[in-house]
């Protein structure tokens, strides 16, 4: 049977390295662990979710995909009532205030070798710029598209990395040097909205305009050499 796998999830997938031990966080229906097993390429899956409803569909998926005996499920508020022993943690399908609130109630992860992969549904440029202030580094970011949306992937690892500019948390240097088909489409879209963003400001008459028009002077460049 084929799983009903999205295309932003197959591309958190990609990020899980062979016989990496995954902490499914906000499992939902657990297919993206399922998934991983069944592939051959995760180890053993944590599942946890902070709701029982999908924490039991993903059990029952579990059965029904034949991979109960590798998952573990738990009750969770992110990663507060889950065991440590993973190796990377996925969180997808979140706003960036959730993601971030959970990474503030972990602060053991900080110089773990432990990775984070992590596909943020709102506020990203936020997201972007908490991780690089508060000891994390977004290694690589990728992009996926599930009909007409593009998704940022990202993999994180914690520990200490560059800041980054105002720009880069719009357009991080991991996602500019992915090569994405799909960054100019995505490029296109941010420039879209910071200009609305720019032209609200302006006809509100608060000052701060002047700082969205040097993010699109960068955005402008990084456009005209994709």
């Amino acid at each position: 049977m084929k799983l009903p796998l999205s295309n932003r999830l197959l591309a958190c997938c990609q990020f899980v390295r062979p016989g990496d031990r995954v902490a499914d966080i906000g499992c939902d229906h657990g297919y993206l662990g399922i998934h991983l097993l069944r592939q051959g390429i995760a180890g053993a899956v944590i599942a946890a979710d902070v709701h029982e409803m999908p924490l039991n569909s993903a059990c029952r998926n579990a059965v029904k995909y034949g991979v109960a005996d590798q998952m573990r499920f738990f009750l969770s508020d992110g990663l507060g009532n889950i065991p440590r022993d993973f190796d990377v943690a996925v969180c997808a399908g979140m706003g960036a205030d959730t993601i971030i609130s959970i990474l503030e109630a972990a602060p053991w992860l900080q110089g773990s070798s432990r990775r984070l992969i992590l596909q943020c549904q709102s506020k990203r440029p936020q997201l972007r710029a908490y991780l690089h202030s508060h000891g994390f580094t977004i290694s690589r970011e990728i992009l996926a598209q599930d009909g007409k949306f593009i998704y940022p992937v990202m993999e994180v690892l914690c520990r200490p990395g560059p800041p980054l500019t105002h720009g880069e948390t719009f357009l991080s240097p991991a996602l500019l040097a992915s090569g994405s088909p799909l960054l100019p489409a995505f490029l296109h879209r941010v420039i879209q909205g910071a200009e609305q963003t720019r032209d609200g400001l302006r006809r509100a008459g608060d000052e701060t305009y002047r700082e969205w028009e040097a993010l699109l002077e960068q955005l402008y460049q990084w456009r005209d050499t994709l």
